[in-house]
């Protein structure tokens, strides 16, 4: 059994963020250990507040489950501010497996994350990423770029690896067109993968959340690296 830590913030309403994960991970056979980043008082109608946690004790938490349960693979989510982030960076094994998910904006259109704060993310966390995972407002975010069409998204999922990321995966969700596409993006040289669901109220309303966690074979390698294209190609197609 794998040992999946998602680092994150709490969703009172359990649409996403730890919860979320936890559901995820464990009905992929995983077993989920949590650090929370924040806790946040929410349904589905929106955030109603959010508190943050202490970076010390985000730095506690991650380092006593590493310590005593260890850790196969971590997924990032909602990190909240740039003193996490730099707790996070400080407190992450650089053996183990990292999928970034930059969580910005809250689906309900809150924002999650301040400018400073994305700096870090750059900064501290992608250089240190097996894969990024932004949707298109967070790559324009992290990228400075626009996305409005195919190349663009292709190119900011390239500036992405040009800062560190090992792969990228571009979300599509909030996408115009009849087509849903997610690409993904790797220093193969070979170009990139697009895949994802025709456009309907379900699947639109379903491709904008946040991306869970798949381990494929490359989450559970000790040595931290991917083990081949396919098992990211095999991960992105079943989420």
């Amino acid at each position: 059994m794998k040992r999946v830590l998602t680092i994150a913030g709490s969703d009172s309403g359990g649409g996403a963020g730890i919860e979320a994960d936890i559901k995820t991970i464990s009905a992929l056979g995983g077993y989920a250990c949590t650090s929370i980043t924040a806790v946040t008082a929410q349904n589905t109608l929106g955030v109603a507040g959010v508190q943050m946690m202490p970076a010390d004790f985000v730095t506690l938490s991650i380092r006593t489950v590493i310590d005593d349960i260890g850790v196969d693979a971590i997924k990032l989510g909602m990190l909240g501010n740039a003193a996490i982030i730099a707790a996070v960076a400080g407190a992450l094994p650089r053996d183990v497996p990292l999928v970034l998910d930059p969580v910005m904006v809250a689906t309900s259109g809150a924002v999650l994350l301040p400018d400073d704060a994305i700096a870090a993310v750059i900064a501290r966390l992608v250089p240190l990423a097996t894969i990024v995972t932004p949707n298109l407002p967070e790559a324009a975010k992290l990228t400075g770029l626009p996305v409005g069409t195919e190349a663009e998204r292709i190119a900011a999922g390239q500036a992405l690896l040009a800062r560190g990321a090992a792969a990228v995966l571009i979300k599509g969700g909030h996408g115009a067109g009849e087509m849903l596409t997610d690409y993904l993006i790797t220093p193969a040289g070979d170009g990139p993968r697009g895949c994802g669901p025709p456009r309907s109220p379900l699947s639109a309303r379903r491709h904008r959340k946040r991306s869970r966690l798949r381990p494929g074979p490359w989450a559970g390698e000790p040595s931290g690296g991917i083990r081949g294209l396919i098992c990211l190609e095999d991960g992105t197609r079943r989420s």
